[in-house]
Order: structure tokens, then sequence, then C-alpha cells
């Protein structure tokens, strides 16, 4: 009896810790209903249950926001969070799979990294104080052009299943020349073979098989309307993706579009979700000479859904992201477009748009109350709630500056607590 009631307590605190008022905050709701001023958001379960003026729920924990922003949970990108812990030691990285000698060629798109994830990582807590609570796990090239598949995790700690469908990795361009005999033409070739077997076609057609059968069936997924992220920079290349995406029945997500701007017409003709890097300013590769810093602005004057991601060490410097949105804005991209660039444009492309990326009734309260601008690099996330429920905003790099800063009390700094 004494253990029932044990149980009932925990699961009433656990209620409770997901039921919270939000008042007089500027919403940026990153949806359809923009920005609202002094308005209340009310969350009951873990769900976003009303948004208005003069809100009330007696026995509800109520926050005052006094005015400040109050956005989505953002995105943190496409990164190895929860999958690694040092990205320079291999024994924490757990997002590339690398085939042993006499397998050159070979595709595992069965691989998938979400068994992988750890909600424990140090990284965590980390990113998440930051105002990030949602990622996308990348599946790494490695040795194949298809690297895997990975999905969209949210970042509250706990052992949940992933949210939406799983996503499968393809790396284009010179990036992957090693990958495919040092020309992307024979990318193509080897992608159109792997597709063939999905297809039924034998393997023995071919002198070399490409695909194991659980490879066969994973890939077919993608051939039905999964969404594939490839990643590609150069204009050309982009257009040839769309064209074998389109052909093969595939969902594409162009990741990089360093030149996505000299083709914003055709992404918009076919409804297509790209992620740029707002830092891309100058070529660091000859996929890239097109690049420039207004590319997210010209992509969305076109009529082209943009988001952000970030390539340089995303996992590590995944609170970056924010400084890209306001990169992009201060380069002419819309202040809530660059907001929307975060959170419910990455949400959609990734098919998770009804569960996060936006304050809207219905959707999951992942909740982030800033003390100034968001897109600011200087502003910071005064509470994160996940789930309506509030996160503590600690990580392990704040116990170590509370360590080692704290007031003098007579010991070296190291010996303080």
């Amino acid at each position: 009896m004494k253990r029932l009631l044990l149980i009932a307590c925990l699961l009433s605190s656990s209620a409770f810790a997901q039921n919270v008022l939000i008042k007089n905050a500027t919403v940026h709701t990153a949806g359809l209903r923009g920005t609202l001023k002094n308005t209340d958001v009310l969350v009951q379960g873990g769900i976003i249950r009303a948004i208005g003026p003069n809100l009330s729920a007696p026995g509800v924990t109520t926050v005052d926001a006094k005015g400040k922003p109050l956005t989505p949970g953002l995105f943190a990108g496409l990164n190895d969070i929860g999958l690694e812990e040092v990205s320079a030691e291999k024994t924490t990285v757990d997002s590339t799979f690398t085939l042993g000698e006499g397998a050159q060629g070979q595709m595992r798109p069965e691989f998938d990294v979400v068994p992988a994830f750890n909600p424990n990582s140090v990284l965590i807590p980390i990113t998440r104080i930051e105002g990030f609570t949602f990622t996308a796990l990348s599946a790494n090239p490695g040795s194949s052009l298809l690297g895997g598949q990975g999905a969209i995790m949210r970042l509250n700690g706990k052992f949940d299943d992933p949210i939406g469908s799983r996503i499968l990795y393809a790396n284009m361009g010179s990036g992957a020349d090693e990958l495919s005999g040092s020309s992307r033409a024979a990318q193509y070739m080897l992608l159109d073979q792997a597709i063939r077997e999905a297809h039924g076609l034998s393997p023995y057609a071919y002198s070399q098989a490409l695909l194991t059968p659980a490879g066969r069936e994973a890939l077919n997924k993608y051939l039905l309307g999964g969404r594939t992220v490839f990643h590609v920079e150069r204009a050309s290349d982009i257009r040839q993706v769309l064209g074998f995406a389109k052909k093969n029945g595939m969902r594409p997500i162009i990741v990089g579009g360093s030149e996505a701007w000299q083709v914003a017409a055709q992404l918009k003709a076919d409804n297509v979700i790209v992620l740029v890097d707002a830092f891309q300013n100058l070529p660091s590769t000859f996929d890239q000479i097109g690049s420039r810093l207004d590319n997210a602005a010209l992509l969305q004057k076109a009529g082209v859904r943009v988001g952000l991601y970030r390539n340089d060490d995303p996992s590590q410097n995944a609170r970056k992201m924010r400084q890209g949105a306001g990169l992009a804005v201060s380069n002419g991209l819309p202040w809530e477009a660059g907001l929307a660039a975060i959170t419910s444009i990455p949400a959609d492309a990734f098919g998770v748009g009804d569960k996060v990326g936006r304050i809207e009734v219905g959707l999951v309260a992942d909740l982030v109350l800033w003390n100034g601008d968001p897109l600011e690099v200087n502003t910071f996330a005064e509470q994160v709630w996940m789930g309506g429920q509030a996160m503590p905003m600690k990580s392990r790099q704040t116990e170590l500056r509370d360590r080692y800063m704290s007031e003098e009390n007579g010991m070296p700094r190291a010996y303080s607590k």
C-alpha cells in the first residue's frame, strides 16, 4: 500500500511539473500568428492548451515574463549530440560506420545511429541551457555515399523514442569523391545501382552488390517518400540532386547549399527546404565558389523555405546556431524568418512540425524565456521548459565556472569546493 501511494505521489508531482502559466510575454510563435505582445501561454500535461491575454488557471504555477521574449525551443542542427562526448576520442563517437577492407563501394543504409543515443551526454545540458531543445542525429558518411539513418531527438535528458520518422543521409559532391572513384558523376551511377537493387533487381546483375538484403529493405522506404538529407553545395549538384530525387520518389532536404541562391527558382518550384550555414561567406572548396552571406535572405526572398544548420564542429558548438540566425538577419533575412529558420522550418523539414518548433495550441510545450532579443549574442535563456517542465539551468560548464570562480576562502581555487 505504501508503495502504491509513493508511485501515485511521484506521478502527481510529475504531472504538476508539466503545468505552467506563463503570463505577460512577448510570444514569438514562429508560426502563422507571428509575434503576440502581452500574451499568456497555458501549459497543461506538457502540452500548450491556450494562448491569449488574461488567461487564468487556478492551482497552476504562474511565471510572470514581464514582457520578455518567449520562443519555441530552438533547433540545434544536424550533429552528434548524444552520439559523442569528445570528437577527437574515437571511443566516444558512435555516428560513423566504417566498412572494412574489401567492402569498398558497398552501402549500408540500414545503419541506424538512434540506438546509440545517450540522453545523459554532457553535451545535452550544455546545449539545452542555450535554448536548444531538439536536434537531428546525423549518420556520417564514413566509407559510404549513404551514411545511414538518424532521427529527430528532443534534448530533455530522458530515454524517449525519437519524434518523427527516420532520416536517410547522403553525401554528394566533391566531399564524397573518395567514396565514388574520384568522380561525382560516379556517385549517381552507384546510387542508381543501389536503387535498382532496392527495387528488386538481382545484385548479381552487377560485378559487385552494393546493398545487403537489410540495406535493400531500408533504402526502399526512402524511395516511397521518406526524407533524405543530401549534403551538397554546388548549384549544378543541387539541380542534379533535385532531378534524381524526383525520378526516384525521394523527398530531399538540401543541406549545405552554398550556391543554392543560384537555383532558388527550381527549389521553390519543387517545394524543397534548404538548410544553409549562415557563417559561410567565402569558398573553402571549389564547390562553394558562389558563397555569400546573404544566401539565406536571397532564398527567402525567392520564396524558398530556408532553415539553418552549423557546419563547423556542430556538436560542441551547436549554440552558435542562434548566432548564425542573427548573422543571417543582419544580412537581409527578416527577423521573423530568422527565428523560423531555427525553429519551425527545420521542424517541418524533418516532419515534426506538428509536435515541436512553434508555439501553437496542441504542440509539445518546449519553450524558452529570454532576457532579450534571442538572436543577439549577448542574450541568454532565463528558463527552458520541455514538455512544460522547467529544466535545470546548469551544465558541466556552469558547474565548473561556479566552482572555480567562487569567492576567496583562503584556499586555492581548485580546492574551493
